[in-house]
């Protein structure tokens, strides 16, 4: 993960993503740089825009914290609903 985290410095800083740059980045962490790895990486990093895929990512991240607000909403107004109906049912009782 730290090869794709400096690919990202690199992205962000607007420097060219090469063996060279990540492999700094890697040793300034105090990491022993993999250049078998880097070289990988740079490979897999050749026909992807990056910005696409971390706005990509982001959107993905966030559907899933969505998911549980909207769970927890409709619970509630199956609550209500529910509420509702059993005071309409006493009301028709007493009524």
């Amino acid at each position: 993960m730290e090869y794709i985290y400096a690919a990202m410095i690199l992205h962000s800083a607007e420097k060219d993503i090469n063996e060279e740059n990540v492999k700094s980045i890697i040793e300034a962490a105090g990491i022993d740089a993999d250049d078998a790895r880097i070289k990988a990486l740079i490979a897999a990093l050749e026909d992807v825009d990056i910005d696409e895929a971390m706005e990509t990512t982001a959107m993905a991240a966030a559907a899933p914290a969505a998911a549980p607000v909207a769970a927890e909403a409709a619970e509630e107004e199956e609550e209500e609903a529910s509420e509702e109906a059993a005071a309409a049912g006493l009301g028709a009782l007493f009524g």
